[in-house]
């Protein structure tokens, strides 16, 4: 195991409480920020890559399902 790896354990950690934090506060905001940190988080433990190379993935991913979803939309 390497250090990135022991680095998204943490971050899967970080995410589910701030998660925890959106629903007592009832924010969907903090709920969905915090599953993109366990996403990260994720990413980082099973291939053992970088914060920045992992956000980068994550952000790749976020942008195809928006550009599904606008089409999805614009068929209504």
């Amino acid at each position: 195991m390497n250090w990135n790896q022991i680095i998204g354990n943490w971050m899967l950690v970080q995410g589910k409480a701030q998660q925890q934090l959106g629903k007592i506060l009832k924010s969907d905001l903090i709920i969905l920020e915090g599953k993109q940190i366990e996403l990260i988080g994720k990413i980082q433990r099973k291939y053992g890559i970088g914060k920045k190379e992992a956000e980068i993935h994550v952000d790749d991913i976020c942008k195809g399902y928006k550009v599904r979803l606008t089409l999805l939309l614009d068929c209504y």
